[in-house]
């Protein structure tokens, strides 16, 4: 069985609490690790329950009331879950909609599904009852927008007036996420090679595009650490062993100031990115070469790579 995990890049994992014993220890928390199909027919969330070392069992699969794309999102965070693990959110890129799950384990109860402000969304943003969603454009010169929703129940409840454009039209977006505050959006063009922030004000309501460059070409996935420092990775179109990740702060304007610029991962196709909830530690996946580089996030922001070759770890082929 092969997950479509690097394919369509949505993936969401969850710790459960753990179940109260009634005498002797307490079981080990259960844990579970969700993704989808994607696929053209119908998308589904399929859900894994993880063993204690680390194996995921059988899945189950849930349908999602939409469609996948059947091919590749170029993305990150198409797929998310709440803090509390309680709701899982996913995109359907193929009919422009996105669904909403109430979670118990590996159980999921679809509630709503909503279209999602545009063409094709890629990317969720997640805060709260608040969600902001990324749509790509279904063909060249569809607009690239974001548009924002409320979780009202069990419904997803559309913000009149909060659809915002990106740059520009086929900016081959990637990923949208709120700062930690929950005060700025952030969002990666990996074709304009541009890093689009937009302030949010107490109603939810996005504000205009501020627009500023990626210090490095092709900015893909990103994350922010728990100091609220921003970890964008980059591309750098695909050629061979030239991605990299860069550090920055985000400011109450919405501004980016540059900490570290397009630390070397010294390999090819750098896409997804992840810190380490203590901040010590990020990791960035290289598609292109199969593997995953990490660095040591120190206290300054500055990043640097846990080994000289970059290969933190390999994913078994590129």
């Amino acid at each position: 069985m092969k997950l479509r995990i690097a394919l369509a890049g949505l993936l969401a994992f969850a710790p459960a609490p753990s179940a109260i014993a009634t005498g002797g220890p307490a079981p080990a928390p259960l844990a579970f690790v969700y993704s989808t199909s994607n696929a053209v027919g119908g998308n589904e969330v399929l859900a894994f329950r993880v063993a204690q070392n680390g194996t995921l069992g059988a899945r189950v699969a849930f349908a999602t009331g939409g469609l996948g794309s059947g091919g590749g999102l170029g993305n990150q965070g198409g797929l998310v879950l709440s803090p509390s693990g309680r709701r899982l959110v996913s995109v359907n890129a193929g009919s422009d909609e996105i669904s909403l799950f109430r979670v118990r384990g590996a159980a999921l109860k679809l509630l709503d599904v909503a279209p999602s402000g545009g063409r094709r969304p890629i990317s969720i943003a997640l805060r709260g009852a608040l969600l902001y969603v990324l749509n790509a454009g279904g063909a060249v010169g569809d607009a690239d927008n974001i548009s924002g929703f409320r979780i009202i129940g069990g419904a997803l409840e559309a913000i009149p007036g909060s659809t915002r454009a990106l740059s520009a039209t086929s900016t081959g977006p990637a990923q949208i996420s709120f700062s930690p505050d929950g005060d700025v959006l952030v969002v990666t063009e990996k074709t304009t090679d541009r890093i689009v922030t937009y302030l949010v004000d107490e109603d939810g309501l996005a504000g205009a595009p501020i627009v500023q460059p990626s210090v490095g070409q092709t900015p893909f996935g990103f994350t922010f650490d728990a100091r609220g420092r921003l970890l964008v990775s980059e591309a750098f179109g695909g050629s061979a062993d030239a991605s990299a990740l860069s550090s920055y702060e985000v400011d109450s304007d919405g501004q980016l100031h540059v900490i570290d610029a397009s630390v070397p991962t010294t390999e090819t196709a750098a896409c997804w990115a992840v810190s380490t909830p203590d901040a010590r530690f990020a990791y960035v996946t290289n598609t292109g070469s199969g593997s995953i580089s990490g660095y040591s996030v120190r206290m300054d922001g500055t990043l640097h790579l846990l080994t000289p070759d970059g290969v933190t770890a390999s994913t078994g082929g590129a």
